[in-house]
């Protein structure tokens, strides 16, 4: 079988750019780019200008572009049977539920499609286990800052009002307290909350870990009140901290209730999960949740590969991700406009003083795709296969942008 890329559709760029803004909703701020393949640490634009590609689908394609492996798991499965509902038992969802189990340290697995999706399912859970208390158990306590989604349940308990305040009013009961401020989360958590959901490593706020500390007194205060500890992973978990959850960094564990990621769990195709304890699965009854396309066999074979290829990746995850790290605070020491080098793994951001964006076009001209969160925040999610070589040649594009400044 021929190695080559498959033929690349007859379209022109502008043409491209053209229909979507004659068809589309307008309300993504696209980058001028389209892209049009992907082969391992690189996505490659329809003049077959390469870039290397730092931010992977915002953490989606974790195993870059193109993975022989997951290529040849997907048109097998594709010839065999995509979809079958879950009036059903598939082949694959079972052994995934399994895998999944075993390496968070939950008991119960569910599958959905997207990772504001598993939101939407570990707010019921949570919601549910306070209702069988007392029906005034309704509330939750996040995050500022915080990212979850954005359908209503997911969007209410999101720390920025800018994503907030268009749509409200919101689900009520829901409390926000600054990230790493144990005072303030003992001053909202109470008898009347129903859960607790924490970013370990916040995302789209900044790229700001949690620290040990609020972690414990998080998972303290949940026991105390009886109330769900819900671990966020949708961008900071599934090995991107370099392991498998970023609850796991914590020694001793802090485990949580209720976990839920999704992102590179199946590598580009939609597939999301709600892990849950005994006590967080008893929340939900036969006939009270359920999808359409959630664990469907296409996209549990392939997370099971996916697993199966990650196990052996954490160790580089680290060591990578370490070095990446190392290197990015020497840069920040050369200029004075960076303020802070955050996170762990391969998930990192960059603070600055000033406004990112100009920096992320400028290093996306120069070959780089990267992108800014928070408006001063160069946020950083290379593919797990990274090796210390990509690192070197992001950085050498990232000093050459920086001296422009």
């Amino acid at each position: 079988m021929s190695s080559a890329p498959p033929p690349v559709p007859e379209i022109s760029a502008q043409a491209v750019k053209d229909l979507e803004q004659q068809y589309l909703l307008q309300n993504y701020a696209r980058y001028p780019l389209v892209l049009a393949r992907g082969k391992g640490c690189y996505v490659y634009d329809t003049e077959g200008r390469r870039y290397l590609d730092f931010l992977t689908g915002i953490g989606v394609n974790a195993l870059g572009h193109a993975h022989p492996r997951i290529v040849k798991v997907i048109r097998e499965q594709a010839g065999l049977l995509i979809h079958a509902s879950n009036l059903y038992y598939n082949l694959y969802q079972g052994p995934l539920a399994k895998r999944l189990v075993e390496v968070s340290g939950m008991e119960r697995a569910f599958f959905a499609n997207t990772g504001t999706e598993a939101v939407e399912g570990a707010l019921k859970m949570a919601r549910g286990h306070g209702h069988a208390i007392d029906p005034q158990k309704y509330e939750i306590v996040s995050l500022e800052n915080s990212f979850h989604g954005r359908t209503f349940g997911s969007l209410s308990v999101t720390g920025q009002p800018k994503y907030r305040e268009p749509f409200e009013p919101l689900l009520p009961g829901v409390k926000f307290v600054p990230a790493n401020d144990v005072a303030a989360l003992e001053a909202a958590v109470g008898d009347r909350t129903a859960g607790i959901i924490l970013e370990l490593i916040q995302g789209e706020g900044g790229v700001i870990p949690l620290t040990p500390e609020f972690a414990a007194k998080a998972r303290a205060l949940a026991d105390h009140h009886n109330a769900l500890l819900i671990a966020d992973e949708t961008q900071c978990g599934v090995g991107r901290p370099g392991t498998y959850f970023a609850y796991q960094r914590s020694q001793p564990v802090i485990l949580p209730d209720v976990v839920v990621a999704a992102k590179p769990v199946a590598c580009g195709i939609p597939l999301g999960f709600i892990l849950a304890n005994a006590k967080a699965a008893a929340a939900i009854k036969p006939g009270m949740h359920g999808t359409t396309f959630g664990g469907g066999p296409l996209a549990c074979r392939v997370g099971l590969e996916f697993f199966e290829i990650l196990e052996g990746l954490l160790p580089s995850i680290q060591e990578v991700g370490g070095y990446f790290h190392v290197l990015l605070n020497d840069l920040a020491r050369k200029h004075s406009f960076v303020k802070e080098v955050r996170g762990f793994g391969l998930m990192l951001g960059v603070e600055l003083t000033v406004p990112g964006k100009q920096i992320v076009l400028d290093a996306m001209a120069e070959g780089l795709l990267l992108n800014c969160t928070h408006d001063t925040v160069l946020r950083f999610l290379p593919p797990y296969i990274a090796a210390e070589k990509d690192v070197d040649a992001a950085m050498k594009i990232l000093g050459k942008v920086f001296r422009t400044m």
